[in-house]
């Protein structure tokens, strides 16, 4: 293999790991996973007979929006004290 067909090839792979990385931090995918959450709790509820569904099928969604803004402070406080020992 030649390096210019080298350099393109990792250029190729950079490209899709950037893709991959603004795809994991997007507000769209956060917002995709709140309503489809929601949904399949709002359902759960529902079909169980609880009170209230619509309501109570946010408590999911807001653990998932409290765990995800935690997990970057809490990613650099494990790189720094933890993965660089």
């Amino acid at each position: 293999m030649d390096a210019e067909e080298e350099i393109k090839k990792l250029k190729e792979r950079n490209s899709r790991v950037e893709a991959d990385k603004a795809w994991e931090t997007s507000k769209t995918r956060y917002a995709t996973i709140a309503i489809i959450t929601y949904v399949f709790a709002f359902l759960f509820l529902f079909l169980a007979g609880i009170a209230n569904p619509q309501l109570n099928a946010f408590v999911p969604v807001l653990g998932f929006f409290l765990a995800t803004f935690t997990f970057p402070p809490l990613k650099s406080w494990w790189v720094e004290n933890i993965y660089n020992k």
